[in-house]
């Protein structure tokens, strides 16, 4: 599945870059087309059906382009996806094509977990930080756990930098017991 996702993936950013496109309209309309097949089993069984000509796939994808006003480029990754069926990848593939982007944009993803919700001034300082040692801009998520009991956990990519209480204790907790 890892080579599917990446080479349509990397195929679609080839397109929105070589285009001069507006990556961050095209990566919404493009999550706007995941929703739609996430919510609707009917349109991905008809996507998805053998027995269904081409030509009438790509009628309902014209119509549901028009409706939600989606352009060209996307129009015609989603009709490639319908056409080598590859529909049941469309979320992992856009996934994919999100970070593409952000690699090709030079920015890096962080998941930051806190014990508590932080100001925006520690999210800038912690961002900064994070950006010192990845030398990219970051685009961070934040979420809390308070079973951190203070402090934060940074995970980019499979990299975590663990500056929790919990994690400082666990650590000591090891020392000493060897």
């Amino acid at each position: 599945m890892a080579t599917v996702t990446n080479t349509y993936a990397r195929a679609f950013a080839d397109v929105v870059f070589d285009g001069h496109l507006d990556s961050a309209k095209i990566l919404q309309e493009a999550k706007s087309l995941v929703a739609l097949v996430a919510a609707s089993s009917d349109l991905k069984e008809v996507w998805q059906a053998p027995s269904i000509p081409a030509e009438q796939k790509r009628a309902v994808l014209d119509a549901i382009a028009a409706r939600e006003q989606i352009s060209r480029p996307v129009r015609n990754f989603m009709a490639v996806l319908i056409d080598h069926r590859r529909v049941d990848f469309l979320e992992p593939i856009v996934k994919q094509f999100e970070q593409e982007l952000n690699q090709r944009l030079g920015f890096t993803e962080a998941e930051i977990a806190s014990a508590r919700d932080l100001t925006q001034p520690e999210r800038q300082a912690l961002e900064s930080e994070v950006a010192k040692l990845t030398g990219r801009k970051v685009l961070a998520k934040y979420s809390t756990d308070a079973a951190l009991l203070g402090g934060a956990i940074v995970r980019v990519g499979s990299t975590i930098y663990d500056g929790s209480v919990k994690g400082k204790l666990e650590r000591i907790k090891e020392a000493i017991s060897y």
